[in-house]
C-alpha cells in the first residue's frame, strides 16, 4: 500500500476545490445514494435470451464442426502449426501481467512525470509526423501534420495548469484500486470471460454460416461460397458486440462502485474487501439491466458499423464510407458518455437513464474540467499500454528467434508472435 509518493495528494472523504458556496449550491450534478431495486431488467432479459441463443445454435449445429473425415494426420499437423503460437501466447501473457504490475507500481511514484511525459509525446509524434510528411514530398500530409502539430501545441499549453489535478485524480484512483486489489482479480475473470465469449461466438457463425450459405467451383476450379445473409449477419453482430460490451461495463462499473465505496471508507480495505464484493454484486444483480441497457445501445452502432465495412469489402462505395465514417464518430461519443454514466450507476444506483441526465448536468457546470482531466489520465495509461505491449512483444519475438517452437513453421514468425 506504501508504493505511492506520500507528497502526492490522494483525496477521501469530502471533494476538495476552490467553489464557493453559491458555485457549490448551483452544481446540481452530484448523485444521490439510490434505493437498492433492479433498474432496466428488461434489458438484462435481452442478454439473457441472446447468450441462451448463441448457446442454442453451437448446441444444435455447433457440435458436428469439429467432426471431419480428413483423418488424424491433418489435425495432428494443424495443431503442431499452432503449438509454437501458444506458447508464444503463454509467454507474452505472463510477461504482460509481470509489467503491469510494475507499471502500476512506476504510475504510483511518478505519476506527474509520466502525465507531462504522453502530452509532450503527442506534441512531438505530430512534428515528426510533419517533418517526414514534408520530407517525402507529401504536401498535404505535411500540411495536415503541421496543423496537428500546432493545435497539440496550442491544447498541451491550455492544459498545462492543469495536470496537478489530473495527477490528484490518477493517484486517488490507483490508490483505491490497490487497497482493494480483489478487483484486479475481476478483471482477469471478465478477460477470460470475453475470451470465452468470443470462441463460442466464432462457433456459432461457423454453424451459421455452414448451414445458410452454399459453396459453388467456377470455370477455375476454386470454390465460392456466397456470404451469410444480411439479416443473420447483422443479428450475429450485435450479438457479439452486445454480449462483450456488458462485460466491459459491468467490470467498468464494479471499478466505480469500489472506487467510490473507498472514497467515504477508506480505511475498509482488503482483497475481499465489503468494497469489492458489495460492488461486485450490485453490478451483477440491481445495476445489470442498466448496463445492458448502454451497452446494447452502443452495441446497435457497432453493428451497423461493422456490417457497412462488410459490405465496403463488396462495393467500396462513397456513400457506404461515409457511413461507416459517421457510425465510427457516433460510437465514439456514445461509449464516452456512456463511461461517465456508468460511474453514477456504479456510485450511486441510478437506472441508465438517470445517469444520462446526470452527466449531461455534469458536463453542463464542470464539463472542461472533468473533459481535460480524463483526457490527461487517458493518454498516461495509454502511454503504459503502449510499453507493456511492446515489452510483452519484443519477449514473443524473441521467443521466436532463440527457441525452437517454430522450428519447421515458414512465414515471418517474430512479427507475428510479437503482434
Amino acid at each position: 500500500m506504501g508504493n505511492y509518493d506520500e507528497s502526492l495528494p490522494v483525496v477521501t472523504g469530502t471533494v476538495v476545490n476552490n467553489s464557493t458556496k453559491e458555485d457549490e449550491s448551483d452544481f446540481s450534478g452530484k448523485g444521490e445514494k439510490q434505493t437498492p431495486k433492479c433498474r432496466d431488467p428488461i434489458f438484462a432479459l435481452l442478454l439473457y435470451i441472446n447468450v441462451a441463443a448463441i448457446a442454442a445454435v453451437v448446441g444444435v449445429y455447433g457440435v458436428d464442426g469439429g467432426t471431419s473425415d480428413a483423418g488424424d494426420t491433418d489435425e495432428d499437423t494443424t495443431i503442431e502449426g499452432f503449438e509454437g503460437y501458444i506458447y508464444v501466447a503463454i509467454a507474452t501473457g505472463a510477461f504482460g501481467l509481470l509489467f503491469s504490475a510494475l507499471s502500476l507500481m512506476v504510475l504510483m511514484r511518478i505519476p506527474q512525470i509520466l502525465i507531462k511525459t504522453s502530452l509532450i509525446m503527442t506534441v512531438v509524434l505530430s512534428g515528426v509526423w510533419a517533418a517526414i510528411a514534408f520530407a517525402a514530398g507529401n504536401l498535404v500530409g505535411g500540411i495536415i501534420g503541421a496543423i496537428i502539430f500546432a493545435l497539440s501545441c496550442c491544447y498541451a499549453y491550455s492544459v498545462w495548469s492543469r495536470i496537478p489535478f489530473a495527477t490528484a485524480n490518477l493517484v486517488t484512483a490507483c490508490k483505491a484500486v490497490s487497497s482493494n486489489c480483489g478487483i484486479t482479480i475481476a478483471a482477469y475473470f471478465f478477460a477470460a470471460l470475453s475470451f470465452a465469449w468470443s470462441v463460442l461466438w466464432s462457433v456459432a457463425i461457423v454453424a451459421v454460416q455452414d448451414r445458410t450459405t452454399t459453396c459453388v467451383e467456377d470455370e477455375n476450379g476454386i470454390e465460392v461460397c456466397e456470404s451469410i445473409n444480411t439479416g443473420f449477419l447483422f443479428l450475429l453482430f450485435l450479438s457479439f458486440f452486445f454480449t462483450q460490451q456488458v462485460i466491459q461495463n459491468t467490470l467498468h462499473v464494479s471499478v466505480a462502485g469500489v472506487v467510490g465505496t473507498w472514497w467515504f471508507s477508506p480505511d475498509d480495505n482488503g482483497c475481499c474487501s465489503s468494497a469489492v464484493t458489495g460492488s461486485m454484486i450490485r453490478s451483477l444483480t440491481t445495476s445489470f439491466g442498466s448496463i445492458c441497457f448502454g451497452s446494447l445501445i452502443v452495441a446497435i452502432i457497432q453493428a451497423l458499423r461493422q456490417l457497412a465495412n462488410q459490405m465496403r469489402q463488396q462495393d467500396d462505395g462513397i456513400l457506404l464510407c461515409l457511413a461507416e465514417c459517421i457510425l465510427s464518430c457516433l460510437e465514439s461519443i456514445v461509449e464516452y458518455f456512456n463511461k461517465w454514466a456508468y460511474v453514477y450507476v456504479g456510485i450511486y444506483g441510478y437506472s441508465y437513464l438517470e445517469a444520462g441526465k446526470n452527466v449531461m448536468i455534469l458536463f453542463k457546470n464542470r464539463g472542461w474540467e472533468a473533459i481535460i482531466a480524463d483526457d490527461l489520465v487517458s493518454r498516461t495509461l495509454f502511454l503504459l499500454s503502449l510499453v507493456v505491449g511492446g515489452v510483452a512483444g519484443g519477449v514473443g519475438a524473441a521467443a521466436a528467434n532463440f527457441t525452437d517452437w517454430f522450428d519447421g513453421i515458414e512465414g515471418n514468425t517474430s512479427a507475428i508472435s510479437f503482434l
